[in-house]
């Protein structure tokens, strides 16, 4: 078993050149002098904050330069072009058998599995070695899903948490507050908690190589070989792509289509909060904004820190669909500055800015992304398992992690690594399809005929509605946990409860959307009544069948 943690592949390079002019004699003329561009606040917050180095996750790079990086990428990907750029071909298969090969004498190491990317691949890899043996914000129960799976021990959750709090807060520009206990409610320390699962995937016989990046993968009949940079080359019976949402394998199979939909978030953890026990969960402080040459619904994610007792982090995110104008990261951080002291209440010049956040998240529709290639399967968000309307997949990883660690041991012992059967482990989710119709309703649309309060109306009408039915409706929501049950029972009484509002949702989602939306509804119906009814009955019977 190897884990291999690599360095972010997002194809920007940066390329410092350096050219050396002759002298030539200069006739006397008036010198022109250019006015340096003004600082935006944006860059002056960030070069006076002591940045320590660059990590993964959520808004994982936090230097000024990054930033711009990143607005570059993001650019490129709102270009009015359907396909941003043609992708590297990383995967090639071969029709022949690797041990017959050349490069089979140059092979440092053959293993079982082996995971791409750092940071979450570390789950999945303990997991499958703990099957063999036999600052997150996250609830209590996603992390008990990992001791389910072997990854943690029970008293690593209390080793990882760095603070708890309640209660959590849902509100909708001054339309009234929902508050809710136990949902995401604890601060994970990221680099505890992967500290605790790489010390136990290495006492389980898992090994690490840090700092490698991926030049090539080939797939043979027999194998699947993994070329690193450095001309090392290692062999496994299956490759996991846990490298995220700009995994270069993913580029490749989805052919650098433009995502369908994007998750926008800039923020920051900052010091000096006196009132700092609750949350927000979901919170809007206003309606549609004019940002730049676009419109945007802003909202607001809200908790303490643990690095210290005054210290919170802020999120402001927002949904968009990537074209031509869409808001800017750095355009978003500039609206941030403004309305941030006003949703926590208070100024910029009483806290102290530990460091700023950001980052994009793509979606697809076509999601999960079924595997392309024999021996090589996507994990985690380079999958696309994700919820449209979360940013960060960590929950939807827990949620998936023991279902997809069995199906990989089953296929890994019953050599089922075709691109067929691997597929199956990355099914069409009805749960996910339908979430698509939350994430368009969501998101400002840039010509739109609706009140610009819509949004706010519609999420305040529908949080009361889960409210009034209980907390096996809303809880689930909140987790980005989509039921057929619960979703049914919280339309029907919007429809009875504010009937007014149908008409505006037809205007801001559209026809067609609620068309597909439609036939996804009724496939999760569907799927509901095949877990609940057919699943009991044929179970016992398809434990009696032979293995192959």
């Amino acid at each position: 078993m190897l884990l291999l943690g690599l360095q972010p592949t997002n194809g920007i390079s940066q390329l410092t050149v350096g050219t050396s002019f002759p002298h030539k004699k200069c006739s006397r003329r008036p010198l022109l002098w250019r006015p340096q561009a003004v600082p935006s606040r944006t860059q002056r917050i960030m070069e006076s904050v002591s940045v320590s180095g660059e990590v993964g996750g959520a808004g994982g790079a936090y230097s000024y330069e990054a930033l711009k990086r990143l607005d570059r990428l993001w650019s490129s990907i709102c270009s009015a072009q359907e396909v941003v750029q043609e992708p590297q071909q990383v995967v090639s298969t071969i029709p022949s058998l690797f041990r017959s090969s050349d490069l089979a004498d140059k092979a440092e190491g053959s293993y079982d599995v082996l995971v791409c990317g750092g940071t979450l691949g570390i789950f999945i890899a303990t997991a499958l070695c703990a099957r063999r043996e036999q600052e997150w914000n996250v609830s209590r129960k996603e992390l008990l899903e990992l001791v389910e799976v072997g990854v943690l021990e029970e008293d690593d959750i209390e080793r990882a948490t760095a603070v708890k709090f309640n209660p959590n807060r849902c509100g909708f520009e001054r339309k009234g507050d929902i508050w809710v206990n136990d949902i995401l409610n604890l601060g994970v320390s990221p680099e505890k908690l992967i500290e605790i699962v790489k010390t136990r995937f290495i006492s389980l016989g898992g090994v690490i190589f840090e700092g490698c990046s991926v030049s090539c993968i080939n797939v043979y009949e027999d194998a699947a070989v993994l070329k690193l940079s450095g001309d090392k080359i290692l062999s496994s019976r299956l490759i996991i792509d846990a490298m995220g949402n700009f995994s270069p394998v993913v580029k490749q199979i989805r052919g650098g289509r433009k995502p369908d939909g994007v998750c926008l978030v800039v923020g920051t953890c900052a010091r000096g909060f006196k009132t700092n026990s609750t949350s927000d969960v979901i919170f809007s402080s206003s309606s549609i904004k004019k940002v730049g040459d676009s419109k945007a619904q802003f909202f607001w994610e809200a908790f303490p820190a643990g690095s210290g007792p005054l210290d919170r982090t802020t999120y402001m995110f927002t949904y968009v669909e990537p074209q031509p104008g869409s808001p800017k990261l750095e355009e978003l951080l500039e609206e941030y500055w403004d309305l941030m002291p006003e949703y926590q209440g208070l100024s910029l010049d009483n806290i102290e800015i530990l460091r700023v956040i950001y980052g994009i998240f793509p979606t697809y529709r076509e999601s999960p992304l079924p595997a392309a290639f024999s021996r090589v399967l996507q994990f985690g968000d380079a999958s696309g398992i994700q919820s449209p309307v979360s940013f960060g997949g960590f929950g939807s990883l827990t949620r998936h992690l023991g279902r997809l660690s069995a199906g990989i041991h089953e296929a890994i012992n019953g050599d089922y690594l075709d691109s067929y059967n691997l597929s199956l482990l990355n099914p069409y989710m009805p749960n996910l399809s339908a979430s698509w119709l939350f994430q368009r309703a969501m998101s400002a649309k840039q010509q739109s005929n609706v009140p610009a309060d819509f949004i706010n109306e519609l999420l305040y009408t529908n949080f009361s509605c889960m409210q009034r039915l209980g907390d096996p409706v809303l809880r689930p929501f909140l987790q980005d946990v989509v039921q057929f049950g619960p979703l049914s029972k919280t339309l029907g009484l919007v429809m009875l409860t504010n009937p007014k509002i149908l008409p505006s949702i037809f205007k801001q989602v559209g026809i067609p959307v609620l068309f597909d939306w439609s036939r996804h509804f009724l496939g999760l119906g569907y799927y509901t009544f095949l877990s609940t009814c057919a699943d009991p009955i044929m179970r016992p019977f398809l434990h009696t069948l032979p293995s192959r």
